[in-house]
């Protein structure tokens, strides 16, 4: 049976604590995952998509059949390329879904570029993760702020930054909010094989090569038998890989 479904808000509940330390969420199929978080924290609930990765695709299309007034957002970060956008024209014309749309701050935008130019994340890890805290993180926790629990399309197995999430976890990067991972023990064949039944819309880039994609210049396309992040921020480490959205940096280099 799923967890109780108890009203819950920032911070959690003791009871809530207590059924995520004890991984009662882990049994718990996607929808059924999916299903309990609707009922419990909806409309204070959303899905974070990147319309970049089949997974927030995946997550999107489960989540329309379970509640079509879902709540999903996702960070333009003024980089992004124009498949990206027209997936997201794709959505709201299939779902008759409003998409929210978060931007940086202009300003921060402008002090950001004035200083070190526009392409000043090749330089440095350290610049690299200014863009994307200027650009993604800190829209997003303004965002989050309004927010009881989010959803994201991670799963363990997409790089060594991601292997100990849990599909019920509280983010302590963004205050405390719920984190739900409803894919985490998927894999990508689970995935590809849940768009293709459903015929689930999703990047054309990923036809080009790209198993995810981000900001442009930030994502390329993969050679065979590369790792599937080896096409983001490919001059870094592995362990870098990440941008402080889902891990912060006090813990490791910053992306999504």
């Amino acid at each position: 049976m799923p967890p109780s479904s108890c009203s819950v808000l920032r911070p959690a509940s003791d009871d809530l604590l207590r059924e995520i330390e004890s991984g009662a969420f882990e049994a718990l199929s996607t929808e059924e995952l999916l299903a309990w978080a609707v009922k419990t924290f909806h409309p204070r609930i959303a899905l974070s998509c990147s319309f970049g990765a089949p997974e927030g695709m995946a997550l999107l299309d489960m989540l329309s059949r379970i509640e079509p007034r879902f709540r999903v957002f996702t960070l333009d970060t003024g980089r992004i390329p124009q498949a990206t956008y027209d997936l997201m024209d794709r959505v709201r014309d299939r779902y008759d879904k409003q998409i929210e749309v978060l931007f940086p701050a202009a300003k921060a935008v402008e002090a950001m570029v004035q200083e070190h130019g526009m392409n000043l994340f090749y330089e440095s890890i350290e610049k690299r993760q200014l863009c994307c805290r200027v650009r993604k993180v800190d829209p997003l926790k303004r965002y989050l702020s309004g927010l009881d629990a989010w959803i994201s399309g991670l799963r363990r197995d997409q790089g060594v930054t991601r292997t100990a999430i849990q599909k019920v976890e509280i983010d302590a990067t963004h205050d405390g909010i719920v984190k739900l991972n409803p894919l985490a023990d998927w894999k990508a064949d689970d995935v590809w094989h849940y768009i293709r039944t459903n015929n689930v819309p999703v990047n054309r880039l990923h036809a080009a090569g790209y198993p995810s994609v981000g900001c442009d210049p930030c994502s390329r396309a993969i050679q065979a038998g590369e790792d599937p992040r080896a096409g983001r921020w490919w001059w870094e480490n592995p362990e870098t890989k990440e941008c402080g959205i889902h891990v912060g940096e006090e813990t490791e280099g910053s992306g999504i």
